[in-house]
C-alpha cells in the first residue's frame, strides 16, 4: 500500500469517526502528497519524507512561539499535528544506535580527524535520511572525530 491510499484510508476512518483534529493533520498530509505530484520532484518516497519532515518541523517551531506567548491551546493543537504527520515517517533512530552506526562510517570512510567531517557527514546524511536528526548526527560525528 503506497503512501497515498494508506493517507486516504486514515482520512476516512477519521472522518466517520469524527476526529477533527486528527483528520485536519491528515489533510495536511494529503495536502503536501497533492503539491508533490505536480512538483518536478515527482512523488518518490525521499520527497515525501523529506516533505513530511519539513512539516513536522514547522509544526514543532510554531508550538514553540506559541508555548513563549502562553498560548498553551494553539501550542497543544501544533504538537498534536506533528505528531499525527510523524505516524508517516520512518521510525527515529535513537542516540546510542546512531552513534554506533556513525562509529562504523567513520571506520568505512577512513576518517581519522575532525578534518574528515564533511566526509562522514555525507555518508551519514545518506545513511540516516528520514531516520535521524541532522543536528544530533552533526553532534556525534563531531564528538566522535574530536576524540579521534
Amino acid at each position: 500500500m503506497g503512501i497515498e491510499e494508506k493517507i486516504n484510508g486514515d482520512m476516512k476512518t477519521a472522518m466517520l469517526a469524527k476526529d477533527q483534529a486528527r483528520l485536519e493533520a491528515i489533510r495536511a498530509v494529503k495536502s503536501v502528497i497533492l503539491m508533490l505530484k505536480t512538483s518536478p520532484e515527482g512523488l518518490t518516497e525521499e520527497a515525501v519524507m523529506k516533505a513530511l519532515q519539513k512539516e513536522v518541523k514547522k509544526r514543532k517551531e510554531s508550538a514553540e512561539i506559541y508555548a513563549t506567548q502562553n498560548r498553551k491551546d494553539l501550542a497543544d493543537v501544533e504538537l498534536f499535528q506533528a505528531g499525527v504527520i510523524e505516524a508517516y515517517l520512518p521510525k527515529q533512530m535513537d542516540e546510542a544506535e546512531i552513534r554506533t552506526e556513525v562509529q562504523k562510517l567513520i571506520s568505512e570512510v577512513g576518517a581519522t580527524s575532525a578534518a574528515d567531517m564533511g566526509k562522514v557527514m555525507g555518508a551519514a546524511t545518506k545513511k540516516f535520511a528520514g531516520k535521524a536528526n541532522g543536528k544530533i548526527i552533526s553532534a556525534i560525528v563531531k564528538d566522535l572525530l574530536g576524540k579521534g
